[in-house]
């Protein structure tokens, strides 16, 4: 099992690209990166997490697309072409989300 050793926000311009079939490949904008270590301490890896909430070795993934690599294009050169229009922030509907609280 592994553990979150620290969670910080990806500057803009990092993607996660993803193969969906032989011939086509999509990214999504990195939102956030998390350092990640196995429990006894040793074994330390980054692992970005993309704007629909993917990351590598995630269970939930789209179905059917592998993790190609992390790239970067300055925010002045555009987006990859093959970049989903998702805005940042915008997660799938699955998962655990905030709710609101009221007072007792």
């Amino acid at each position: 099992m592994k553990r979150i050793v620290e969670i910080v926000p990806a500057r803009p311009g990092w993607y996660a690209r993803w193969q969906l079939t032989p011939d086509a490949t999509r990214c999504y904008a990195v939102s956030l990166w998390a350092l990640l270590e196995e429990a006894d301490g040793t074994g330390r890896e980054v692992v970005g997490m993309d704007c629909i909430g993917q990351w590598p070795g995630a269970d939930d993934n789209e179905s059917g697309g592998d993790f190609v690599r992390y790239l970067y294009q300055t925010p002045d050169s555009g987006t990859p072409q093959d970049a989903d229009s998702a805005p940042t922030g915008e997660l799938r509907e699955s998962g655990p989300r905030l709710q609101p609280m009221t007072a007792p």
